[in-house]
């Protein structure tokens, strides 16, 4: 009987039912953390607001949400290393989930905005655990494939996102996201705990230290470097996508663009290249080559969509989807967190990174926006991109390789 080598592995693993359950999950993860975004205009019309009143109104539930997502990220990471990674998979849904089915019966903006912090508290745990489980329970082998595949099925959240609010009113695609989320714990149920963190809770360990983090200059470094090399993804997805309509605009397109498209277009490109990265990497035996490569074509792209002189809207959102091909390093760099941390902080450095990163456009839309009045909307973008993918390089250059890396340790 043939049997296979160590360099052409069974991809049997990549189907076991953990697997499936984490890809599913940042699927509706994916889907609910945009539906605001979508539906923000609509539902604060029905609400009763003025015109003037949604931008201000709408902003301020955004940054509910992205204080829960970044509450979460600290409190879901340290329960994931106390508790387990299944305790965050089953809390973090039924705490968004609920929160969504709430959202299609309000009628308050005030409370509204408070949902959405508890749902953004709830999402806040999804993808880190997903991924330190699968990073746990799948071979070194087959590490990069597996979160690949989470991140390319989870991704489609957004396409779904779009179209679903094209199909039905505000509401309904609110009670479509809760749904979703809690058909998703019948699944979960059978989904077993992770070996190691099981090997780790029956000893003396510390586990879910957030400090320890910091507890010395290596772990910081090792932290911020995780951190760095995702800038240029919410780069993309926060400013050059989401702001799209702008950007057409000082590029002198005659029609105008649908930041909504912009953002579909972009997930799409994401989806491919979360798929080619994870494949990139295995092909190369490196994390660090694939993830630089990747960085460098969205380098790249960003040059053309701010300065390449686009003259049509169909190259425009043809930019928007390459662009996201290169930023498809999502599933990537938070394998490399997951496989930079022992097992007693895996879960708390993988879940706070993922939400930091999303967070950080708290601080590159502001400086954006700032820079926009005097220097213009192209060129404060540029700047802003110079200082992220700077970050992003020295970070890639300056980590270590964490490919086929034994993750059975503790810190």
């Amino acid at each position: 009987m043939q049997t296979l080598s160590p360099n052409s592995p069974s991809l049997r693993p990549l189907f076991a039912l953990p697997v499936i359950v984490a890809a599913l999950g940042y699927f509706v993860d994916v889907y609910d953390l945009l539906l605001f975004n979508i539906v923000r205009v609509p539902s604060l019309k029905e609400l009763g607001l003025s015109e003037a009143d949604i931008s201000l109104i709408g902003g301020k539930i955004l940054n509910y949400q992205q204080a829960g997502l970044l509450l979460g990220g600290i409190l879901w990471g340290i329960l994931g290393d106390k508790r387990g990674r299944l305790s965050v998979l089953f809390g973090s849904i039924i705490t968004y989930s609920l929160a969504n089915l709430a959202c299609g019966f309000v009628h308050d903006p005030q409370l509204y905005a408070w949902l959405r912090f508890i749902a953004g508290l709830g999402l806040a745990g999804e993808l880190g655990a997903g991924i330190t489980l699968v990073s746990e329970i799948l071979p070194p082998n087959l590490r990069g494939y597996g979160s690949s595949l989470v991140a390319s099925v989870g991704l489609l959240g957004a396409v779904v996102a779009y179209f679903t609010v094209t199909l039905f009113d505000w509401r309904t695609t609110y009670f479509i996201g809760g749904s979703l989320g809690l058909g998703l714990l019948v699944l979960r149920v059978s989904v077993l705990e992770s070996g190691m963190f099981k090997r780790v809770q029956g000893t003396s360990v510390s586990r879910g230290n957030f400090l320890a983090l910091f507890n010395g200059r290596s772990k910081v470094l090792r932290y911020l470097r995780c951190m760095g090399i995702a800038l240029p993804t919410y780069l993309v997805i926060g400013i050059l996508a989401t702001f799209g309509n702008e950007f057409g605009k000082a590029i002198g397109l005659a029609e105008p663009i649908q930041p909504g498209r912009c953002v579909m277009f972009t997930y799409v490109g994401t989806v491919l290249g979360d798929l080619a990265s994870g494949i990139l990497s295995q092909y190369l035996q490196s994390r660090r080559k694939a993830v630089g490569l990747m960085m460098s074509l969205t380098f790249v792209f960003v040059i053309i969509y701010l300065f390449g002189g686009i003259n049509s809207t169909g190259a425009f959102y043809g930019l928007c989807l390459a662009m996201g091909f290169g930023i498809g390093y999502i599933a990537m760099f938070l394998t490399i967190t997951a496989e930079s941390f022992g097992t007693n902080l895996r879960a708390t450095a993988t879940t706070s990174v993922a939400n930091n990163v999303r967070a950080t456009t708290l601080i590159s839309i502001p400086a954006f926006q700032a820079m926009k009045p005097s220097l213009g909307v192209l060129e404060a973008a540029a700047i802003v991109a110079f200082v992220c993918f700077a970050l992003g390089y020295w970070s890639l250059v300056t980590m270590e390789e964490t490919y086929g890396k034994e993750l059975d340790y503790t810190e």
